[in-house]
């Protein structure tokens, strides 16, 4: 099975947050793992923004960025899908880059079945979004 996760399930291992080892085991059973482009940039701005705060040091900062960087060619990267994205937005009044996670897991889903893609968020709204366009969301707990 593929995994999508959005940046917020992207940056858990990175982070150590609660459900970061839930995360990391589901990454490490997948197929593969994929994500939007745009989870690059927001990856990078969650972490720089955890360092601002003085949640995370500057060498923790730095290592995640260097971890992230030295992993991004692993993942499958979904490109931009502008216009599936807006529809989404406007179905389920998302965010935007909500929207463009749901909208590259869709695209990703349709590509490969329902059966072949899990979907990986830690946000209520995108997932109850994913839920109602047919995804398989994880859960904590899930087996």
């Amino acid at each position: 099975m593929i995994l999508y996760v959005d940046t917020s399930s992207l940056v858990k291992p990175y982070l150590d947050e609660q459900h970061a080892d839930e995360v990391i085991e589901w990454i490490e059973t997948a197929e593969a793992v994929a994500t939007s482009r745009v989870s690059y940039p927001e990856a990078a701005s969650a972490l720089a923004r955890r360092h601002a705060a003085g949640h995370i040091t500057r060498a923790h900062l730095r290592l995640s960025l260097d971890d992230l960087d030295g992993h991004w060619d692993e993942f499958l990267v979904v490109d931009l899908a502008e216009r599936l994205a807006a529809e989404l937005a406007v179905r389920h009044a998302l965010r935007g880059f909500d929207a463009v996670h749901l909208a590259a897991a869709v695209l990703l889903r349709d590509a490969v079945g329902s059966d072949g893609l899990a979907f990986s968020s830690f946000d209520e709204e995108l997932n109850r979004a994913a839920v109602s366009e047919g995804l398989i969301v994880l859960e904590p707990g899930d087996d």
